[in-house]
């Protein structure tokens, strides 16, 4: 089965999830061509007994415009996240986690997955789009940024801290990265 690549961006409301909730979930899926299939986003309720992060919460008063976005229709967790398990295993492939950071949207997604879902479409493995370009540029972890990478594998499309634009400007960072990748190899 191919493999197709699904960015992920989700908003929260700190830094872990339990005692933070996952506030919305972005999801655009790529193929290997760099053609995207299909999108899905969600917003969810707050979890009950969770409460928002002061430093978190202190961000998002500068951030007034997604932060409305990000609580329009909340949906509650346990069914939004089964419809989204349902669109990932609806995929034409098997879906790749792609995220930047993956480490915090991967923890975000796969907790809530098991605690509402009991599984994970991902399984327990999620692909880092700063470790991509760590490997393509050659150049240490940190040195790996946004601001380092060649201008020429991002679009226009802006950041604009709304869970599914957000997935589909990372997915096609990662999707011009890896056509250059594959391209080298001839």
């Amino acid at each position: 089965m191919n493999e197709i690549y699904v960015s992920i961006d989700v908003e929260t409301d700190g830094p872990i999830p339990g005692p933070h909730s996952l506030l919305s979930l972005g999801a655009a899926a790529f193929d290997a061509g760099g053609e995207l299939r299909a999108t899905h986003s969600v917003n969810l309720e707050l979890l009950d007994g969770a409460a928002g992060h002061p430093e978190t919460m202190a961000w998002w008063a500068g951030q007034a415009d997604a932060w409305a976005q990000a609580r329009r229709d909340p949906q509650p967790p346990e069914p939004a996240m089964r419809a989204f398990a349902a669109w990932l295993r609806a995929l034409p492939g098997r879906p790749v986690f792609v995220g930047y950071p993956v480490a915090f949207d991967f923890l975000f997604v796969h907790w809530y997955l098991l605690r509402f879902t009991g599984a994970s479409p991902f399984s327990h493995s999620a692909l880092d789009i700063k470790t991509y370009a760590m490997a393509l540029l050659r150049k240490p972890y940190r040195e790996s940024t946004k601001r380092n990478m060649p201008r020429r594998w991002f679009s226009a499309a802006p950041h604009t801290h709304q869970a599914l634009d957000d997935a589909i400007e990372q997915g096609r960072l990662f999707c011009s990265m890896l056509a250059e990748n594959l391209r080298g190899r001839g």
